[in-house]
C-alpha cells in the first residue's frame, strides 16, 4: 500500500453514513472539475468520504455499488482514494471516468476499462459559431428569432415541471427523468448553478440548466445538465439556448463548457485493457436498441458544436457484466 494510502486509511471515518452537506460541497468548488462532480451532490446518493481529503459518490442496486465518476479530491491523492475504495468495495462499478482512472484501476487492481462513450469540451477562448458544421446552430438562432423567442437568464423557476413533464412524454425514455448519470431538475443543492429560459409571447417554452466546475477552487466552466423544450416546438431550440449561454459565458470570460457524456459515443479501436464481450454489447445496443434512448441524435446535436472529444469509460471486474449493466440501466431509468 502507499504512503497516500496509507495516511488515507488512518483518516477514514469509521461512521461512513455520517455526512456533512456543507463539507462536501466545499470539497466541491475546491475540486470538482469532472463533468459529474455537480451531480454528486444529488439526492440518494451514498459516500465514501476522507474528512479533511475529498469523497467518492457512488449509489447501491441490486446490492450492489456504483461510484458516479470520479473521486473529488485533490489529483495527486485520487489514486489513493481509489485504492482506499476499491479496498471497502472491491466489486464495486466505476461509471464514466477517465483514462488515469482506468490505467489506475486496471494496473492496480486488475479492473477491466472499457469505453463506455465520449465527453466534449469546448475552449471558449477559441470558441465560434463559424464553420459549415455549425450551420445547424446558425439556422436554429435564426428560426427560433423569426419565431418571436426571447432567451434570457433567470432563476429557478418551479414551473419548468410542467414543460418537463410534456417533454420526457415525447422521449423514447418516457414517464421517468433519468438520473444518476443526470441530476434530478429539482434538487436541494443548487450553489453556482445557471438557468437559461426560452420564452414567446412570456410564456417559457424551454430552457438549459448548467451546473457548474471548479478547479484549485475556482470556476472553471458549466456542464449544461438539464435541458427540456415545449412539445409544441419544433426541434432546434436547444441549439439557440446553447449559444446564448455560450456567448455569455465567453463575455464573463469562462474558460470552457463542457457538453457532458454522449452515451455509446465510440472510437473503432479497442485497447487492451477493455473488454471485447461488453464492447460488442454495447455496440449493439447503440446500432439496434435506439428505441431504448436517442443515442446518435445525442451525438449528432453534440458534434455540431465541434469539441474536444475524449473518451470516458466503465469499470468493472468480469469481463461480460451483464448484470451490472442491467442494473446501471435500470438504476439511470434508462429501462
Amino acid at each position: 500500500m502507499s504512503q497516500h494510502a496509507v495516511a488515507l486509511e488512518r483518516r477514514i471515518a469509521a461512521d461512513l453514513s455520517h455526512h456533512d452537506t456543507a463539507r462536501r460541497a466545499a470539497v466541491l468548488r475546491q475540486y470538482g472539475g469532472h463533468a459529474l462532480s455537480f451531480c454528486t451532490m444529488q439526492p440518494g446518493m451514498s459516500y465514501f468520504e476522507v474528512p479533511g481529503v475529498g469523497y467518492i459518490a457512488f449509489a447501491k442496486y441490486w446490492g450492489m455499488r456504483f461510484a458516479l465518476g470520479e473521486p473529488v479530491c485533490p489529483p495527486h491523492l485520487r489514486d489513493a482514494m481509489l485504492t482506499a475504495f476499491v479496498d471497502r468495495y472491491p466489486d464495486a462499478v466505476f461509471v464514466q471516468v477517465g483514462k488515469g482512472v482506468v490505467d489506475h484501476l486496471h494496473a492496480r487492481h486488475g479492473y477491466y476499462g472499457t469505453q463506455f462513450g465520449s465527453e466534449s469540451r469546448l475552449d471558449l477562448a477559441t470558441f465560434s459559431l463559424r464553420g459549415a458544421r455549425k450551420q445547424v446552430i446558425r439556422t436554429a438562432i435564426n428560426a427560433a428569432r423569426a419565431d418571436g423567442i426571447e432567451i434570457r437568464e433567470g432563476g429557478f423557476d418551479h414551473d419548468v415541471r410542467r414543460i418537463s413533464d410534456a417533454w420526457i412524454r415525447t422521449r423514447r425514455c418516457k414517464n421517468n427523468e433519468i438520473r444518476f448519470l443526470i441530476r434530478p431538475m429539482i434538487v436541494d443543492y443548487r450553489e453556482g448553478t445557471r438557468y437559461f429560459y426560452a420564452y414567446r409571447d412570456e410564456e417559457a417554452v424551454g430552457f438549459v440548466f448548467f451546473d457548474p466546475l471548479y478547479r484549485d477552487g475556482r470556476l472553471v466552466g458549466y456542464v449544461p445538465n438539464i435541458s427540456r423544450s415545449s412539445a409544441n416546438f419544433r426541434q432546434g431550440l436547444w441549439y439557440a439556448l446553447m449559444a446564448y449561454a455560450i456567448a455569455r459565458f465567453q463575455e464573463e470570460g469562462v474558460p470552457c463548457v463542457d457538453l457532458g457524456l454522449t452515451p455509446l459515443m465510440l472510437s473503432d479501436g479497442i485497447e487492451p485493457q477493455e473488454s471485447r464481450l461488453l464492447r460488442a454489447t454495447l455496440s449493439v445496443i447503440r446500432e439496434r436498441m435506439d428505441f431504448l434512448y436517442n443515442f446518435k441524435g445525442l451525438e449528432f446535436a453534440k458534434s455540431r458544436f465541434q469539441g474536444q472529444v475524449e473518451k470516458t469509460y466503465c469499470c468493472h471486474r468480469n469481463a461480460l457484466p451483464a448484470l451490472a449493466m442491467t442494473a446501471m440501466f435500470r438504476l439511470t431509468r434508462i429501462i
